[in-house]
């Protein structure tokens, strides 16, 4: 892919994993401001969660946003599997390995991906 945009940093980081944590909107909300914290990253509005009903059962689940100063943390949730997927996208730096870990204690993740891009 090529970037559009050379002078414009972004930094961004996608995270999925099976996880062992019970997780509604309030426990989401929490996570999402202590990634944000975890990262450094200022936040300028709480989070919001919305109720996904899904075209199938699987897939209904929780959305999530919480809006960073410097861009956002993306968060989809789908109980029935016990898997969620996280997008960190800033124009500040980050250490992903704090993510990462973040992401796998606080969840009980037994299996974990990530990606940069």
């Amino acid at each position: 892919m090529k970037d559009l945009a050379p002078r414009v940093f972004r930094q961004r980081l996608l995270i999925d994993c099976i996880y062992h944590v019970r997780l509604d909107e309030k426990s989401i909300k929490k996570f999402l401001g202590g990634l944000a914290k975890e990262l450094g990253q200022k936040t300028y509005d709480k989070a919001s969660v919305h109720t996904t009903p899904g075209s199938k059962k699987i897939n209904s689940g929780y959305d999530a946003f919480i809006p960073l100063t410097t861009s956002g943390i993306y968060m989809g949730v789908w109980p029935k599997a016990k898997f969620v997927s996280i997008v960190v996208y800033t124009c500040k730096k980050f250490e992903p390995n704090k993510a990462i870990k973040f992401a796998r204690k606080t969840l009980r993740a037994s299996r974990l991906e990530y990606r940069e891009f």
